[in-house]
């Protein structure tokens, strides 16, 4: 094949080939293809390879509102990139750090602004350029947690974060969050990444204790998100159901599970939408522990249902 490929290129026996066809024309067709078409191809030869650099076909795999993006990054880190090299800055996370009075300030997590740590990354999806959103448990409000006898922080390298939150009893259990951001028009899923269990590593194996781990079988934790432009999502869902568990060998034990609360639309970025998130179960007849809380994500629906396999 690469033999036909290489024989396509250059003119045979006075036969056009492609390379012949103008940078121009390459361009007009790379607007149709996906970024990871496009590097492929743009090694073909020269008039490839300049289509595949050329700002306005990397500009229309942008999102519109791409520069809000940039505005969460110094200046000197974008200053003078072209459309191409902007992009593969923003496929890489981008973190925003509250306590960094530099940083863009539209996009802004509510009600935890002196924290000096990042707590929230963006990036664009590689393949779509889309827009994708991580939010640390350390931007939400989470009852009891100046409390040691309740929770703890817990560093990992299993979070993006590199941090989670770890209860160990509490009888009040409730995580809340907002953000405000300008996302592009697109339908989003909004989850929580939740493990039951307290994980750690002992002779460079993953081990899991679930000595806390109690109390998420009896009532179910209720997950809530609403919108600035009044959309509303809930449900309901056990952590731990012992005659279901029990039967599939108990899987979510020990295993990272992303719970979906629901789904929004953005019509347009412009004026950026506030997004309220909460998980609860306050029902104070039992205790309940021995959970993690890592973070919460907002990805298109699209997106993250590709990459649901096996997740709850």
């Amino acid at each position: 094949m690469g033999a036909s490929l290489s024989s396509l290129t250059e003119a045979s026996n006075g036969s056009p080939g492609l390379g012949d066809i103008p940078e121009s024309c390459v361009a007009r067709v790379f607007l149709y293809l996906s970024p990871p078409e496009i590097c492929n191809l743009a090694r073909l030869n020269r008039a490839f390879r300049g289509a595949a650099s050329s700002d306005p076909v990397w500009e229309s795999k942008l999102p519109a509102n791409y520069r809000d993006l940039l505005g969460l990054l110094p200046p000197e880190r974008h200053r003078d990139l072209c459309k191409k090299d902007i992009y593969a800055l923003l496929s890489r996370p981008v973190p925003f750090d509250d306590g960094n009075k530099a940083c863009y300030q539209k996009p802004r997590i509510i009600e935890r602004e002196m924290l000096k740590f990042h707590i929230l990354e963006v990036w664009l999806d590689k393949v779509t350029g889309r827009v994708c959103m991580s939010i640390s448990a350390k931007a939400m409000a989470i009852t009891g947690i100046e409390d040691r006898r309740y929770w703890n922080w817990t560093p990992t390298e299993e979070s993006r974060f590199r941090i989670v939150a770890y209860l160990q009893q509490i009888w009040w259990f409730e995580v809340d969050g907002a953000v405000k951001f300008p996302f592009p028009a697109d339908i989003y899923t909004l989850s929580f990444r939740i493990h039951l269990g307290r994980f750690s590593k002992r002779l460079g194996r993953r081990v899991c204790n679930f000595d806390h781990t109690h109390g998420w079988d009896i009532k179910p934790v209720r997950f809530e998100l609403s919108t600035s432009d009044g959309q509303q999502a809930s449900r309901e869902c056990c952590f731990e159901e012992t005659e279901q568990d029990d039967a599939n060998g108990n899987q979510k034990r020990g295993c990272w599970i992303e719970y979906k609360v629901g789904e929004f639309i953005v019509g347009e970025s412009d004026p950026a939408t506030e997004v309220r998130f909460s998980m609860k179960q306050i029902d104070c007849t039992h205790s309940k522990g021995g959970l993690c809380v890592d973070t919460v994500s907002i990805i298109p629906s699209d997106l993250k249902a590709r990459r649901r396999r096996g997740v709850l």
